[in-house]
């Protein structure tokens, strides 16, 4: 059940967005009447290529044919007139930064805060922001990601020569292990820790104050 239903998802959001001179309620509604009208082949021609690439037509099909009742449900609730319709787009840059676009009155506005550079709410957006810190020799701005257990035993001079210093061709290798590996699984352990493993290096992560510092850098 969980299967189709990311699947009937997945495939709505692709249909709305498969056809750059299509509104996209047109193409939902061309999409829930492809699937009241079980013509499978119809309602997978509106699926996207990224789509397609994901899930081939077989699965697609069979997924709807086992699941009659759950179709026509989704197929209801896309023609409804209640539905609310949102035009959003995620523009991924940088360190695997994103940034949400929103549609209104015809122009694509910023939804966030493009300019919230070392965000720290969560351990992989604090490990971006410390590798995007020390890309740009903000000494001062990594002084942020060292729990306080660590804080009175580190300064911006120290911090400098511990990443720019003899040893900076060593930690140059850690900084680009780490930054391959932005997307690597995090493990929580517990509420306020969390372990990031890379190979055979890891990172230990702390939340303090509501923000996540870097305890540990193998």
């Amino acid at each position: 059940m969980a299967r189709l239903l990311a699947l009937l998802l997945a495939a709505s959001a692709a249909a709305a967005c498969s056809g750059p001179r299509t509104a996209p309620t047109s193409a939902l509604d061309r999409y829930a009447a492809a699937l009241r009208a079980k013509n499978y082949d119809a309602a997978y021609a509106l699926m996207s290529t990224e789509f397609r690439a994901r899930v081939d037509k077989d699965e697609f099909v069979r997924m709807l044919r086992d699941n009659p009742r759950e179709v026509d449900d989704t197929a209801g609730r896309l023609a409804s007139r209640r539905r609310k319709l949102e035009v959003t787009a995620d523009l991924v840059y940088g360190l695997g930064d994103s940034l949400k676009l929103v549609l209104e009155g015809g122009q694509w506005r910023i939804a966030e805060n493009p300019l919230a550079f070392y965000d720290q709410s969560t351990p992989r957006s604090a490990l971006r922001s410390f590798l995007r810190a020390y890309r740009l020799e903000r000494w001062d701005v990594m002084l942020r990601f060292v729990p306080r257990a660590y804080a009175d035993r580190m300064n911006v001079e120290l911090m400098r020569a511990q990443f720019a210093g003899e040893g900076k061709d060593a930690m140059a290798q850690l900084m680009n292990r780490l930054e391959a590996n932005l997307d690597a699984t995090i493990e929580e352990q517990g509420p306020n820790e969390a372990l990031l493993v890379h190979g055979e290096g890891r990172v230990i992560f702390v939340r303090e104050d509501g923000r996540w510092r870097l305890k540990d850098l193998q």
